[in-house]
């Protein structure tokens, strides 16, 4: 146990840098959207950070918390953070400009919509 206590990749016997910490998401497609489904409990609305680019979308949260309490003869502070980002590759059909987010109870949901026009479009890829 001791030896394990020590050992600078393990902590509490969990791998430390594993990814572990990332938040589990959940993928639903639909006929009419893409629903991302991320469980994030103990962050607020306002620490996510939700943006789309280069065909990614990518959440983000940071959070931290500290606290201090001083007596006559010792002082005590704690403190901690946590952090993720999750990237996704947005499918063609997605309309950028429509996509949604909401956060309640732990659960940040992202809608993307899907376009009609990329729905029923059939392109011919020519063979070199």
């Amino acid at each position: 146990m001791m030896e394990d206590f020590w050992n600078t990749d393990r902590f509490f016997d969990k791998p430390l840098f594993s990814g572990e910490q990332l938040p589990a998401v959940n993928v639903r497609e639909t006929k009419d959207n893409f629903e991302l489904e991320v469980a994030a409990p103990g962050f607020k609305k306002d620490d996510f950070k939700v943006s789309t680019g280069n065909g990614l979308i990518t959440i983000s949260a940071e959070t931290s918390s500290e606290q201090k309490e001083e007596k006559e003869n010792y002082t005590r502070k704690e403190f901690s953070k946590s952090a993720f980002t999750r990237s996704f590759k947005l499918p063609e059909n997605v309309l950028e400009e429509k996509i949604k987010a909401s956060y309640k109870d732990g659960l940040l949901v992202i809608d993307l919509k899907k376009s009609d026009k990329a729905l029923t479009a059939k392109k011919e890829v020519k063979i070199d």
